[in-house]
């Protein structure tokens, strides 16, 4: 029976249950000898048993009615999620696969660690069962390439995270609405000064236009129009901005964590190819990425943060208290957001946007991270997972977002209704995934290590330049030396844009 015809089952099995739930209540068919132990054998004694694991205790409710909704439906597998701790979560799934009588059937775990557990037999090729759609007719491009291995599927995509653009709606709207109120007193006044010149005046009229509000309408499409769309915007805005007191940055990040850090690169960076597994494809240093990378330099001239004093959960506060405009930020601030708002400490309206391109040249890409369902490939019951797999990550992820903060690959039920989550699933649909290769896995270390460097003042060149070198030599097991690429500053121009633009922060 395909896994199509066996969703049809829910309803019949499902009033099935219920007539059984009901008999029970009424004393029609429960013994008082019969122990929880004995009932659970005579409801499911004649079905396998799947174990699904996972290392997230805040999916911990969400799995566990997924499988309830799993064992009502069909009536040869009861799943039972296993959440495990400890920083070893690929090493414990290997022990207990080899060691234990119950194997991880399947297990969540993220697509940066596809490939050891493919090569260390953890993880098997799947297929998805007749009837279903292929991933690539229903998911975005970056969540088909997160589970491809060496034009393999290893896994069926979940949820994500990547970083967006976070802002303070409510500050872009006062803005927006005294610009417009001024742009209008402006033309007004210039009116008056025409008809006073001609001997035609209509103060009156003139007094009651001054008196209307500007149109909802009008100050969302220039709060639209707002949104900076580069970082040159930003600094544009930072200039022009009459900041409420209570505003202590423009724009702040946190500038330790390559994770907000990475769009900044991450268009012109190249680590493991199309699908993250290609050692052949390899491409860290190059004149964009250096370009780039100064910009991010030049951006501590203006909005001065220090790399050891900031945290993302610090910044994510100061947004709360409305000390900032704009920031970069992952997506469980939305919902961290919402909870502040229902407790009464978030006094603000909000909004998502696509991280800021670089420049006008120069394009941005986050980085995204991507859940992933794995089937064990020492289970003995490989297509009994690969179907749950499927029920779990295609089928069932209406509820995900609003019961964990989680946002699901599949867009299922009214999760993007929220045009602040469907901004975070445009910005996964362009974002780079994190690679798979087991050479390159200390990459975000060293990254983030030169991005620290280069922000205190070390050069954007030499910097890369070192990174490349390190990785590149990792991959190919001996030294390796890149040729020096030769990108000039301008430093005339440099100097003249930063007198143009720079001045203290609000």
């Amino acid at each position: 029976m395909t896994l199509k015809k066996r969703l049809i089952m829910i309803l019949v099995i499902a009033l099935v249950g219920g007539c059984l739930y009901g008999a029970g209540k009424l004393g029609l068919s429960v013994r008082p000898e019969e122990t929880e132990a004995e009932a659970q054998e005579a409801l499911f004694g004649h079905r396998e048993t799947l174990y699904l694991w996972y290392a997230d205790d805040t999916i911990t409710d969400y799995l566990n009615s997924v499988a309830v909704s799993y064992n009502e439906y069909q009536d040869r597998v009861r799943v039972v999620p296993v959440y495990t701790q400890g920083l070893e979560y690929l090493e414990t799934i290997n022990q207990a696969s080899l060691q234990t009588q119950e194997v991880p059937d399947l297990y969540i775990i993220s697509n940066d660690s596809l490939e050891k557990a493919y090569l260390a037999g953890l993880a098997c090729e799947v297929t998805l069962p007749e009837g279903v759609l292929p991933m690539t007719d229903i998911l975005p491009e970056t969540a088909v390439r997160a589970v491809t291995y060496h034009d393999k599927q290893i896994g069926y995509p979940f949820y994500y995270e990547t970083s967006c653009l976070l802002y303070n709606r409510t500050y872009l709207e006062d803005w927006a609405r005294a610009q417009m109120e001024a742009e209008r007193d402006q033309a007004l006044a210039e009116d008056a000064q025409e008809q006073a010149d001609s001997g035609d005046v209509e103060e009156e009229i003139q007094e009651s236009q001054k008196q209307e509000e500007i149109p909802a309408g009008e100050v969302e499409e220039r709060v639209t129009q707002t949104v900076p769309q580069t970082i040159d915007e930003i600094l544009s805005f930072a200039d022009v901005y009459d900041a409420p007191e209570q505003v202590e940055a423009i724009f702040k990040w946190d500038v330790s964590d390559i994770f907000y850090n990475y769009f900044v690169v991450g268009n012109y960076m190249d680590v493991g190819g199309k699908n993250g597994d290609n050692a052949d494809s390899i491409h860290i240093y190059n004149e964009n990425a250096i370009r780039a990378l100064r910009v991010y330099q030049n951006l501590n001239q203006f909005f001065s943060i220090d790399t050891k004093e900031i945290s993302y959960e610090g910044v994510l506060q100061d947004f709360l208290d409305g000390k900032i405009v704009y920031t970069v930020a992952t997506s469980d601030a939305l919902s961290k957001l919402e909870k502040a708002r229902e407790d009464g400490q978030f006094a603000y309206e909000y909004g998502v946007a696509r991280v800021p391109d670089v420049s006008g040249e120069l394009r941005s890409a986050s980085l995204s991270v991507t859940q992933c369902v794995a089937v064990n490939g020492y289970s003995a019951k490989k297509e009994m997972a690969n179907d749950f797999a499927v029920y779990l990550t295609q089928y069932n992820t209406g509820d995900l977002y609003a019961r964990t903060g989680k946002l699901s690959v599949h867009d299922s039920g009214n999760t993007y209704d929220d045009p602040n989550a469907a901004a975070f699933l445009e910005e996964y649909a362009r974002s780079v995934p994190m690679p798979k290769m087991i050479e390159t896995s200390n990459f975000w270390v060293g990254l983030e290590i030169a991005f620290a460097k280069v922000w205190e003042g070390e050069d954007a060149n030499d910097e890369l330049k070192a990174l490349s070198e390190q990785i590149m030599g990792q991959v190919l097991g001996e030294a390796y030396t890149e040729e020096y690429i030769d990108v000039p500053i301008p430093v005339e121009e440099d100097e003249e844009n930063l007198e143009e633009e720079g001045g203290e922060e609000e």
